[in-house]
Formats: structure tokens, sequence, C-alpha cells
């Protein structure tokens, strides 16, 4: 049974860079697409990111675009997100989920992670 595992999240300030890492373990996530979302508190769950299976298409909201890039190592069952130069709105928890199919065309959740917390603050 497929189980998500993301670390990485914490403090940083307006401008930094994170990364955070999603690793995968109880079966293979190399089949399928990998979406990152993020929850602020009290606003609804956004899609900040999804990578097709094979890595090689990645779409991005347009409020992360130029600063996020989505990664996959499928070797190694992980997944990263490398944010730079990071906003206040960027804050809230964020979750790597595994897509139905390979694809991103009308993605859906398979299975989602556990959430780690990213604060954007001075």
């Amino acid at each position: 049974q497929l189980q998500l595992v993301e670390s990485g999240g914490g403090l940083v300030q307006p401008g930094g860079s994170l990364r955070l890492s999603c690793a995968a373990s109880g079966s293979t996530f190399n089949y399928y697409a990998i979406g990152w979302f993020r929850q602020a508190p009290g606003q609804e769950r956004q899609r900040v990111s999804c990578t097709s299976s094979d890595g090689d298409s990645t779409i991005y909201r347009d409020s992360v675009k130029g600063r996020f890039t989505a990664s996959r190592d499928n070797g190694k069952n992980t997944v990263f997100l490398q944010m730079n130069s990071l906003k206040s709105e960027d804050t809230g928890v964020c979750d790597c989920t595994a897509g139905m199919t390979g694809d991103c065309s009308g993605y859906g959740v398979r299975t989602w992670g556990q959430g780690t917390q990213v604060t954007v603050s001075s």
C-alpha cells in the first residue's frame, strides 16, 4: 500500500528558499503523476503543481511559475519541490499526492501525504 511522507518544511524569511521532499514507501509511485498541494489557514486547498509519471511534463499554478520547480527521482522513489523567492502567501501546509494515473489530465488523488508546514515570515 502506497504511503507518502513529506519533509523539509519549516520557517523561512521572505525571499528565501526551501526544498520539500516526498518519499514513497510500500509501493512504487513511478506509475503515477505527482501533485503538490497547499492550504493556508481559512483558505481553500490549492494545487501547486503536477508532474507526470515520467517527469517530462509539469504544470504549475500561475502564482508559483518561475519560482517553484517540481522534480522526481523515480529510481529513489522520491519527489521534490524546490521553492525559491518565497512570499508570505506561500505559507501553508503542503501535501504531496500520488495521482490516479500517470498524467495530470483530470488529476485525482490516489494517496495523500501527511503534510508539512511551510511558514514564510520575517
